[in-house]
């Protein structure tokens, strides 16, 4: 089965996504054709549920939700 972040990724570039974000905050008019503009074959409709499954995907991260993957610790 495939992690939120990872169906995310699938269906946009996490990258362009964050980057059409920065260049029009929340209080843009018409943000969501604009940042879907940036998007290649994605429309406003798109964009936003792409970004409301991100903010999803946020809140279950930061409800400690999602396991922490085991990391091998050394001594530096």
């Amino acid at each position: 089965m495939v992690d939120g972040r990872e169906q995310i990724k699938h269906k946009v570039d996490p990258e362009t996504l964050e980057r059409a974000l920065a260049v029009y905050e929340r209080d843009t008019p018409d943000r969501w054709q604009k940042v879907a503009a940036m998007i290649p074959g994605k429309t406003a409709r798109d964009v936003m549920k792409l970004y409301k499954e991100l903010e999803d995907y946020v809140s279950i991260i930061e409800a400690g939700l999602v396991p922490i993957p085991g990391y091998i610790s050394s001594c530096l």
